[in-house]
């Protein structure tokens, strides 16, 4: 204890009003009396209701004491005693009893001073927000810590004999000294490569530092020489402007004439829709016609196919006297009227009893179809002519009558029979030539006879 501490702790004390008087040379020798005066009328200050044994008899009783006074200042006052400082009463006791003695002279002053503690300023609670999140943040650490803690004491049992074993061994010094040399020289290898390294960086600094000054220096006449490029005005400037009015004005043309020419091109297109069109319900049109004479043909083909004697002189006019056969109008108004023509011989009505001949073959029109339409027809072959044994007769499955009509267009062909007008039972090839299409529109049918008069061969062209 100094001189010093001595004399501010007798003045605080007189400031108090202790009512001894503690001189300077009070705490040069032990003096537990004193000490125990001073440290119980100090409680009994602080607070008046503090229960403290004052027994100092004997030693046991000195000794609860110094507790007692030490276990009810540190919850009340926050003031930790050292209770052997304290009971050894000599001038190392001062220091402890000064740490009282100055709470309660502070106190004293403070409510001495009135005006300073109107100064003060109330506790604002919002400046403490910071202290309280650090507060939190401590308070789970403290969590974690004291759990951590816990859990390392719980392992305590299973490690205490492996802690106990561990240091029963001896220890080998060569083999710690060897160890710690190692270290050492590892330290050693690492501290010189980071010397070495802090040396290349210093050595990458200064290189940097150079560059930066020269690129600096570069920068500065790139900008000085662009300021003054951008006051100069280029030569070819003027013929920029002329050549850039230019062509705003032909770009201008250029949209009209796109414009002009996207009209047209769409007026032709609608246009060649249109034509399209028309020219696909053309062709359906003649589809549908071409299908429609197809099924009227099929159905007069399907039906009766014997013409009666009368029809056949009729339409070829062998024993009428007028010998020639009108040539039909189109495919299209005879379509419905298609003929299959079969004759037998007759042995009553011939001046030749076994058989007749064509002196003269008839010359008959091939059926010609619209350019449209290519029917596919059966004709009867040798063995459907039929022999009746009385007059010879043709048959057809349709009225023999058109022929007034055919005579409209196509004019007349001639038909001559032989001597006795009537047809040869060997001559019973007579076919129907069908036209091919040519797109000439209606053709009339027509009877090849290219034969003489007494040949009695037949050329059938199909």
């Amino acid at each position: 204890m100094s001189y010093r501490e001595m004399r501010s702790f007798t003045e605080k004390m007189r400031a108090l009003g202790y009512p001894r008087l503690v001189s300077m040379e009070a705490f040069r020798m032990p003096n537990f009396a004193l000490m125990t005066d001073i440290l119980l009328w100090l409680v009994k200050s602080y607070d008046p209701t503090a229960e403290i044994p004052e027994d100092i008899d004997s030693e046991q009783d000195r000794i609860i004491f110094v507790k007692s006074a030490a276990l009810f200042m540190a919850p009340k006052a926050h003031i930790k005693l050292n209770t052997r400082r304290l009971y050894m009463a000599d001038g190392s006791c001062v220091r402890e009893l000064a740490k009282i003695v100055n709470l309660l002279h502070e106190a004293v002053a403070a409510k001495a001073d009135p005006e300073e503690n109107e100064k003060v300023l109330p506790l604002d609670i919002s400046s403490k927000l910071p202290q309280l999140k650090t507060c939190r943040l401590l308070a789970t650490e403290i969590t974690e810590r004291g759990a951590k803690l816990y859990d390392s004491l719980g392992h305590e049992l299973s490690f205490r004999d492996v802690r106990s074993a561990i240091i029963s061994r001896p220890f080998e010094l060569r083999q710690m000294e060897t160890s710690v040399n190692a270290a050492i020289a590892a330290l050693a290898t690492q501290n010189q490569t980071t010397t070495a390294a802090l040396a290349n960086l210093a050595a990458d600094e200064s290189n940097l530092v150079s560059k930066i000054e020269k690129k600096r220096v570069e920068l500065d006449r790139a900008q000085k020489r662009l300021q003054s490029l951008q006051g100069v005005r280029p030569a070819y400037m003027d013929e920029y402007e002329r050549i850039e009015k230019d062509l705003a004005l032909l770009y201008e043309s250029y949209m009209e004439r796109f414009r002009n020419l996207s009209y047209l091109e769409q007026q032709l297109d609608e246009y060649n829709r249109v034509e399209q069109d028309k020219f696909e319900e053309t062709e359906e049109s003649l589809k549908k016609m071409q299908s429609r004479l197809q099924e009227e043909e099929m159905r007069l083909l399907r039906g009766d196919k014997d013409l009666e004697g009368g029809a056949f002189d009729e339409l070829v006019g062998a024993k009428s006297g007028s010998g020639s056969l009108a040539r039909p109008k189109g495919a299209g108004q005879r379509g419905r009227s298609y003929r299959t023509l079969s004759g037998t011989g007759t042995g009553s009505d011939s001046d030749h009893p076994e058989s007749d001949s064509l002196s003269d073959r008839p010359t008959h029109s091939g059926l010609m179809a619209s350019s449209a339409l290519k029917p596919t027809l059966d004709f009867p072959d040798d063995d459907d002519i039929r022999d009746d044994g009385g007059s010879g007769s043709l048959t057809g499955g349709s009225d023999v009558d058109r022929d007034d009509e055919m005579d409209d267009d196509e004019g007349e062909d001639d038909l001559s029979d032989d001597d006795d007008g009537e047809l040869d039972e060997d001559d019973d090839d007579l076919l129907i030539d069908h036209g091919d299409l040519d797109g000439r529109g209606d053709d009339g049918m027509r009877f090849d006879d290219e034969g003489g008069d007494d040949s009695g061969e037949e050329d059938n062209d199909f």
